[in-house]
């Protein structure tokens, strides 16, 4: 084992020689949303909600706007007004989405007068008694601490609409009032964040339909730091070779360099029912249970500057990113047509099979061990389930449709208890995870890794190709586990990023990390 970890130390090394943001989900992946981050899909989910046997639901996240620094006011992370965010789902397997729902934010400035979006304190602080004219002792100066959407220092409020788009046929989804985007965690004395997050978690009008939007805890974890200083992984990962014991842990041995950040969250939660072709809750072995599911911001083709007026944009919605699987555009596209895959259609995608079907990536890595770590030869059909409807996730005989870069769920396969679950997914046994859809927990930074050297294919599940990790298991904050999931944003005041040889690797407790 220890030559193994010797020679595949430069392996990896090669592996993230490869374009920039290679295993950060699909964070500054591409070059159009390197300038454009509003814009810029961090990563998709689609999975079967935890709860609700006898209804069976499955929620849908879309997490957009990366590497958000908590503290970083007085504006910190809105989302933009002239964005379209869908998230779409195919259900009759020709890539082309049946099913979409479209968030449109509108923002509304209550606070004109104040430097910061929000302001809070207390009870709220007034004037002193010896305050200069024209402001009088006793005039409200500081609101009280905000607690709701509707309190007075709540400056920058974000409301929301949804609309379904079906059959051609688009279905507002309403409340009771207006839906409201939780913002960022300002700090303790500013707000009580977990009442927002709690109060704009909402049940819709439409049953079994829940929505919410926020800036929440990133949901991803990796060394980035690690892995950019040209894979220069820390000495308890043994070269990029986990051990049998570091492959099942719940902890980490490196840092996690995503912690501490946040990052903007759209999630929806519908019943399995109003997702598949069939209007009907099938079994993981019918031809109908697996949907394809991806995540597109687009804006107006016309933009009109007219400094010092608001910009005016008209036209109709060009697309700007998408996203699918979290490994397509980020290890496999070369950086040439990164920007035309981002704006292409998922049906289009057979012009990038031969990234798809034949990685670069799989061959340097194959190559820069002597051939220790041996790969499949081409086509790789081995990846067919990333890119088809197929086995393991799609049930025989499902038609497996174009290659197109789609998050692939079998709705008919149950939940896995958390208890029970693997980080691994399928990898791991646990088939509920993915590639069978994507939950917030899976380690999709290992999975995808091993999917590049061939693990799907029984013949390449062995070391070193199924023991290749980066040494990050779990996310920093803990997610919940019930809608909409997504850990609580770290608080700007009070956040932590874990750096290597710090104390507390894994959810600011445990060992330190290795340096």
């Amino acid at each position: 084992m220890n030559q193994i970890r010797t020679i595949i130390a430069p392996a990896l090394a090669i592996l993230m020689a490869m374009p920039p943001s290679s295993f950060a989900a699909n964070h500054r992946e591409a070059p159009i949303t390197a300038v454009d981050h509003k814009a810029d899909i961090t990563d998709v989910f689609a999975f079967r909600s935890y709860d609700g046997a006898a209804n069976p639901r499955v929620t849908l996240i879309l997490c957009v706007d990366p590497l958000q620094e908590p503290g970083n006011g007085p504006n910190w992370w809105p989302f933009d007004p002239d964005l379209l965010y869908e998230i779409k789902v195919d259900n009759n397997n020709d890539a082309v989405e049946d099913v979409v729902f479209q968030f449109r934010f509108t923002t509304e400035q209550r606070l004109p007068g104040v430097a910061q979006a929000f302001a809070g304190a207390g009870a709220g602080i007034n004037a002193p008694s010896n305050s200069p004219a024209p402001i009088a002792p006793g005039t409200p100066l500081i609101p009280a601490r905000i607690t709701s959407f509707n309190d007075a220092g709540f400056g920058t409020r974000q409301s929301y609409t949804v609309t379904m788009i079906k059959g051609g046929v688009s279905t507002p989804i309403t409340g009771s009032g207006p839906f409201y985007a939780v913002p960022s965690n300002v700090g303790p004395r500013t707000m009580d964040y977990s009442a927002l997050y709690t109060a704009g978690t909402y049940t819709t009008s439409t049953p079994g339909v829940k929505v919410f939007s926020g800036t929440v805890d990133d949901p991803f974890w990796i060394d980035l730091g690690a892995a950019f200083d040209t894979l220069n992984l820390r000495s308890a990962v043994n070269g990029g070779v986990l051990t049998p014991a570091q492959d099942t842990a719940s902890t980490n041995v490196a840092s996690d360099f995503v912690s501490g950040y946040s990052v903007n969250s759209i999630a929806i939660e519908v019943p399995v029912s109003m997702l598949t072709s069939t209007g009907n809750v099938e079994l993981a072995t019918s031809t109908a249970a697996t949907i394809g599911v991806f995540g597109t911001t687009s804006r107006q083709r016309v933009s009109v500057r007219r400094a010092p007026l608001p910009a005016q944009n008209s036209g109709s919605w060009s697309q700007i990113q998408r996203m699918g699987n979290p490994l397509i555009n980020e290890l496999l596209i070369g950086t040439g047509s990164k920007d035309r895959f981002s704006m292409d259609q998922p049906k289009n995608d057979s012009q990038f099979a031969s990234f798809l079907l034949d990685p670069l990536l799989a061959r340097l890595i194959n190559a820069a061990t002597a051939g220790a770590v041996a790969i499949p030869a081409p086509p790789r059909t081995d990846l067919l389930p990333l890119v088809t409807y197929a086995a393991p996730i799609a049930a025989a005989g499902t038609t497996p449709g174009p290659v197109a870069d789609l998050l692939r769920l079998n709705t008919g396969v149950a939940p896995t208890a958390v208890a029970s679950a693997s980080r691994l997914g399928l990898l791991g046994g646990d088939g509920a995870g993915y590639p069978n859809g994507r939950r917030l927990f899976d380690d999709v930074t290992d999975i995808s890794l091993r999917a590049v050297v061939g693990v799907l294919n029984p013949a390449f599940n062995v070391a070193p190709n199924n023991r290749l990790g980066d040494g990050v298991n779990v996310n920093d904050t803990a997610y919940k586990t019930t809608f909409p999931y997504l850990g609580e944003a770290p608080s700007g005041r009070d956040r932590r990023h874990i750096d290597p040889n710090e104390a507390g690797c894994t959810a600011g407790a445990g060992a330190a990390c290795a340096n």
